[in-house]
């Protein structure tokens, strides 16, 4: 395989400190997170893209560990539509990784101007979402050169778990210091299985990516990655909704790559799926998931050794590190995918 790097593995390398400067930062406003969500009760995200793909994460985290009920929002109904409805009783978190895309800030506007109180989540410093935002949680990514994002999305993560502490969630702040040295671990464990996983996609057109609960947002990410910057049909699907009709796609020359966090409610089920992928006649790649999944798939890569709350922030590594490698071996610029630009605006 070809040795040389891009800008995009340079800011893969980057996240652990990243992660840690934006906990830094973060973690001293939990209390006036919780001073603005006195009055609300449940969460509203605002994001597309990769964005789009944390607030799942978001969403999944606040429910099942703030007691909250939280949705992603429709910007279509605030930019296309103009609808009016009252928002009084709603936390509204914007995202976006520059704070400038229009649309996301339209409809951030619009959701206050509906009676919400609103959290922007951006590493845009100065940018329009921290000019209107009630609250701004800023990351401390730095700047990111390579269109597809990482280091970016891996800040908006933990942004997003330092959100859950803030509206009351029952978890330990202590563990979530711990999750930039196992971004570190994850980067420097074996790259075989990596580099294998890697050759065996270079001749298929499509994938399916699958993943449940807190895992979702990583599943739906990672296919993201590998549609943007390797040009694949990567389909990223809940591991439900796969086995509700999709999962006849999955054939020898349609892999799942399948991820988990090392424990949690989900990984019985994706270790099942796995069995039912291989059994079929397909391949089968697992990200994470441990020893259980690992036995399940034809090859596997560990995840971080983090709680199920937090294994989305380790866990999308591995998948960023196959994009990177799978891009390069198919002979594509992994920092310019086609057709995209850093920001995209939408109306």
């Amino acid at each position: 395989m070809t040795t040389t790097t891009s800008v995009m593995r340079s800011e893969i390398a980057q996240q652990p400190e990243a992660v840690r400067r934006t906990l830094d930062a973060l973690l001293p406003l939990t209390g006036e997170i919780a001073a603005l969500a006195q009055q609300t009760r449940q969460v509203l995200f605002i994001a597309r893209g990769s964005s789009d793909n944390a607030a799942v994460y978001g969403g999944y985290l606040i429910q099942a560990h703030g007691g909250r009920l939280a949705t992603l929002a429709s910007p279509s109904i605030a930019t296309t539509y103009r609808a009016k409805m009252d928002l009084s009783g709603v936390l509204a978190v914007a995202i976006s990784q520059s704070g400038r895309t229009e649309e996301i800030v339209d409809t951030m506007r619009w959701a206050a101007d509906c009676g919400a109180r609103t959290i922007g989540i951006t590493n845009g410093a100065g940018s329009p979402m921290t000019e209107i935002a009630d609250v701004s949680l800023l990351t401390r990514a730095g700047d990111e050169v390579a269109v597809p994002a990482t280091k970016t999305y891996t800040t908006q993560l933990a942004a997003l778990a330092v959100l859950a502490l803030g509206l009351g969630a029952d978890l330990d702040a202590g563990e979530l210091r711990a999750v930039p040295d196992e971004i570190e671990a994850t980067l420097e464990a074996s790259e075989d299985a990596l580099d294998e996983i890697v050759e065996r996609l270079v001749g298929v057109q499509g994938a399916v990516v699958s993943g449940r609960g807190m895992a979702f947002s990583t599943a739906l990410e990672a296919a993201l990655k590998l549609k943007e910057a390797c040009y694949l049909h990567a389909m990223g699907l809940s591991y439900a909704d796969l086995l509700h009709g999709p999962i006849a796609v999955v054939d020898a020359d349609t892999p799942a790559l399948l991820v988990a966090a090392n424990n949690g409610p989900t990984l019985p089920g994706t270790v099942a799926l796995a069995q039912r992928v291989v059994s079929a006649g397909a391949p089968a790649y697992g990200i994470g998931g441990g020893a259980a999944l690992a036995g399940a798939c034809d090859l596997a890569v560990p995840g971080p050794d983090l709680p199920e709350w937090l294994a989305p922030i380790g866990l999308i590594v591995p998948a960023q590190l196959i994009t990177e490698k799978l891009a390069r071996r198919l002979g594509y610029d992994p920092d310019a995918p086609r057709g995209l630009g850093k920001v995209t605006q939408t109306s």
